[in-house]
């Protein structure tokens, strides 16, 4: 099995977070003060809504509550909110690789699947993915 990674100051554990169409780079530091960067601008700039500020700050409040975290985010792709899923889940994913007794939690959170639902592609004769033009007879 593997050892164990413990974050120092240092160092930083790196994953990739994806949902739909967006693709977020997280990179976390532990810290003696928390700090969350989004794309270059504080989280609660970037994502205007407690909805998604919420949703990227639940694995740390809801598996580690208490710990100090600078997390730092590269995010492209998709809409706001899609973003936001892709950021939680790449921070999942770092949490995990920094310490494995998490991932049992996680898993079971559900913050390690990646949500492979994704838009339908449109098929030729269609009008969208599955609709069709109206039907005559004659």
């Amino acid at each position: 099995m593997e050892k164990e990674k413990k974050i120092t100051k240092e160092k930083f554990i790196e994953a990739v977070g994806r949902r739909k169409t967006s693709t977020a780079r997280v990179r976390i530091t532990s810290s003696s003060k928390p700090s969350f960067i989004v794309n270059g601008k504080d989280a609660k700039e970037y994502f205007k809504t407690e909805e998604q500020r919420r949703l990227i700050q639940d694995p740390i409040a809801k598996v580690k509550p208490g710990s100090k975290w600078e997390v730092e985010v590269r995010v492209k792709g998709g809409g706001i909110h899609s973003q936001a899923e892709a950021v939680r889940h790449g921070l999942a994913r770092a949490l995990v690789g920094g310490e494995l007794e998490l991932r049992g939690k996680m898993k079971t959170l559900g913050y390690l699947k990646r949500d492979p639902r994704a838009k339908e592609r449109r098929k030729f004769g269609l009008k969208k993915a599955r609709k069709a033009p109206q039907w005559s007879k004659r």
